[in-house]
Formats: structure tokens, sequence, C-alpha cells
């Protein structure tokens, strides 16, 4: 039987239609013919084809025996009708399909989707960059194929090359879900609102958390937050992690749907940070009981608070993290680092985080804005004892007194910390329960969720 071959003058990523249907005799009886069923068409196999439906009738009635959609030299033959023979003439309906949708995976043959952080070299100490390899992660463990760039061939400069050539810049995907609001993001939002796919934007970051982290960024903040509200605005869907970034965003307004889906917590990830407890101890010359923090460092995560409770106490501080005193760098944040209390270490870049984890006695996180304390959530999964800032974010995933301790001011701070220096007790129980918050987390109910979120776009 012959079958139609693409034609390149039909567009990509455009609507089915039928323009005909006619029917011929199969072979005789008795002569058999397997019609094999085709992986759905990619983007660039458009597109005048022909869908094949083989019937035949015999004793035993009426049976549809195959249906062949757009098979083409590059998709292998994944499943084969039952064999047609010993039966009466047979009819084959040839349905001409002029233009194909931009993906035949939208009618149930599996997602492919773009999970895209740009600039993610430069990100990779973000937890942005935690937050969107975790999907990714998750995503494996499901039928959703995952691509992570896109440009044909995976760069830009490999995307201009096949746009000079006469090809296409982005790559194959049926929807496009980014992490940040730069323009390599802007581009894919433009590309999708022009292929018709639906667009997800993560909303990893807020005006509101954005200021107090480099030098000028609390003047800056309010154009970000016009920027966000008209940015995030051009999703199908936007993605948040807490319900109070949702209603932040709500607020904005943006004018988009809204959802909020946990970031989890990669807890193999942080298997045997134990083991690493004396070797990172040493390295800092950390003895005693250690209060730590872990991540990048910014006033606008309790710096100062953190420095002063340092120095209002005898206990050792150390937190694990970047810190920049270039010029980006805040002048609070350099003046911290560079002249800190004597009981105060900052590392700076730490190659392996279960270090800090392994090092550290009792986590404290004196932050004025989160979005959803990723953090948070592996010191949890490591079973440390936290003492937390009591803002709104929190009430959402952790409750004090039984998976940590919230504190709304330095004293409060100050006697939890030295309550937990001194009852063992209390930190092995706020430890103990902390793990089963952060199973709560786990990326096997990120996977779940955000493969259903995929679907729900993309049949919408």
């Amino acid at each position: 039987m012959a079958v139609l071959g693409p034609n390149t003058a039909v567009p990509s990523r455009t609507e089915v239609g039928v323009a005909g249907v006619t029917r011929k005799a199969l072979q005789p009886a008795g002569q058999r013919s397997t019609i094999p069923f085709g992986d759905p068409a990619r983007e660039s196999d458009v597109l005048l084809r022909a869908i094949v439906v083989a019937r035949a009738r015999g004793v035993g009635g009426e049976r549809v025996e195959a249906f062949d959609a757009f098979v083409g030299e590059s998709h292998r033959c994944s499943r084969r009708s039952r064999s047609i023979g010993d039966s009466p003439p047979a009819y084959i309906g040839l349905a001409f399909v002029f233009r194909w949708s931009y993906s035949a995976r939208r009618h149930g043959w599996g997602v492919r989707a773009l999970n895209y952080l740009e600039l993610e070299g430069p990100l990779q100490r973000s937890g942005w960059a935690t937050a969107a390899a975790q999907q990714r992660q998750a995503l494996a463990a499901t039928d959703i194929e995952v691509v992570m760039s896109p440009w044909r061939g995976g760069d830009l400069r490999s995307a201009a090359g096949s746009l000079v050539s006469g090809g296409a810049a982005f790559a194959e995907y049926d929807l496009a879900h980014c992490h940040a609001p730069g323009p390599g993001s802007l581009a894919v939002a433009r590309h999708a609102r022009n292929q018709d796919m639906p667009l997800v934007l993560h909303a990893h970051m807020t005006a509101e958390d954005f200021g107090e982290s480099f030098r000028f960024s609390s003047q800056i903040a309010p154009a970000l937050g016009r920027y966000l509200r008209w940015f995030y605005s051009q999703a199908d869907l936007v993605l948040c992690p807490s319900q109070y970034t949702k209603g932040l965003l709500e607020d904005y307004p943006v004018d988009a749907p809204i959802r909020a889906i946990t970031n989890g917590v990669d807890r193999d990830a942080l298997a045997g940070h134990e083991s690493l407890r004396e070797e990172y101890r040493d390295r800092y010359d950390l003895d005693g009981t250690v209060v730590f923090a872990v991540g990048s460092v910014f006033e606008r995560k309790g710096l100062t608070t953190f420095c002063r409770l340092a120095a209002a106490t005898g206990h050792e501080f150390a937190w694990f993290g970047a810190y920049d005193t270039g010029p980006h760098g805040s002048p609070v944040v350099k003046r911290w680092t560079s002249d800190p209390p004597e009981n105060v270490t900052f590392t700076g870049w730490v190659d392996d985080k279960r270090g800090a984890f392994g090092a550290g006695d009792v986590f404290c996180f004196p932050t004025k804005d989160e979005n959803q304390g990723l953090v948070v959530l592996e010191a949890m999964a490591c079973g440390k004892p936290v003492v937390i800032s009591d803002i709104p974010v929190f009430e959402e995933f952790f409750t004090h007194g039984e998976d940590c301790l919230k504190c709304s001011s330095e004293s409060e701070f100050r006697a939890a910390l030295d309550r937990l220096a001194d009852d063992h007790a209390l930190r092995e129980r706020l430890g103990t329960n902390a793990r089963d918050t952060a199973a709560e987390h786990s990326l096997e109910r990120v996977g779940e969720e955000l493969s259903t979120i995929y679907r729900e776009v993309t049949t919408a």
C-alpha cells in the first residue's frame, strides 16, 4: 500500500482536517497482510498523509483490524495489528489529512515537555536550579518525556545555524514550562503563542522576595513587580511553590490561572550526610553545638539577625553558602562577611551540601520572606531541629512545637536556640517529626502532580 509522504508546503502545528475518503478492495480472501501501528508524528513530519483503516468482514462478523496514523521513516512501529486473512474481500478507507495538529501526543499518545531554566549554569547554586532539577528527576519516573533546552541542537548557536540553513530554531516539544523570567523564556513564550502551544510559567520569584538580595535590589523590586505581572500573565498556567505566593500573584494581579505545587525535596540526594560530619567540622574548625544556615548569604534571609544571635550566645554559628563581595554584593553582606562575630564562620560555596547538614546541629533560618523555603525541607529531611521565622508562608507547611520552633523576634530566637542546646530530647523529637514532614514533599508526589498538570494543560 502506498503511503503519502510529508508535504513541506503545509505549516507544522496546525489543525487536522479531512479532505476526503476513498474505498478500494484489499487482497483477495486467503492472502494475509499486516498493517503496522505507527508512533505519533513529530512536528517536522508534516503532513499530507493518509489515515488508513482496514475493515474485514467474515464469519466472525465485522472487525476493525488496523489504524495507521502518520508513519514516517524516523518512526519505529511500536505495535502491530492482527493479520487479516481467511475472510471475504475487505476494504481500506483512506482519509486524506491535509493538516495535522502540533502533536499527536496531545491526543493521548504521551507528552513531550520542555522544562527550561535559562542561564542554568550561572544559576546552578540557586534554589531555582534545585527545584528545576528535582522536577526533571521526578518526571523521569513518569511517562512524560522531558526536554531541557528549547533550542534546536541544544543551544543557541546550534539553533542559529539551523535557522540560517532554513531549519527551525526551536526544538520539538508539546508544552513549554519555563522557570525564569528572562529573555530566553520570553522567546519561548512567544514561540508557544505563535504555535498555539500550552505555556506554563513557574513563579520562583516575586518582587517581595527579590528585595534585600543584591545591591539595589530593594530599589528595583517595585519595577520588577510590574514586569512579573506582565510576564506571568502570558501563561496558560502559572505554577508557584505555595498558597502564600499564589496570593501575592493574585494581588498583582496576574491575569492567568495560578496553582501551587511544592518544590519537593530530594531525600536521596541528602543520604549519607552523617558520614561527612567530622570532615566538615574539621575543615571549618567547628566544635560543640553548631547553629547553622545553608544557602546564598542575603540580608533577606536574616543575615543580620543570624550574626546578632551569634554575638549574644556562646554557640558556634556557621553559614554554608556563597556570598558576593563584588559590585553586585549588598553593603550589609559585605560588612558582616568581612568582619563577622568571632563565633561566626562564613564558609563560602561548599561542593557537597550534605557536609553542611552533617556538620550542623540546629538549623537557624531567620528569613524575612520565602516562597516556600526549600532549604528548610532539606534540613528537615536530614532530621535536624529547625528554628525559623514566624512568617505566613511557613504556616502552610510547618507546625510550631511539632516539627519546628517559630520565632518572631531576636529574643525568641535566642531563647529557642538556648533551649535546644540544653534539651537533647526536644531536639530528637523535633528532628524525627521534621523527617516526617519532609517525606510529605517527596519527589514521587512532585512527579505525579506535575505530570497531571502537564496533561491537563495539553488537553484543555
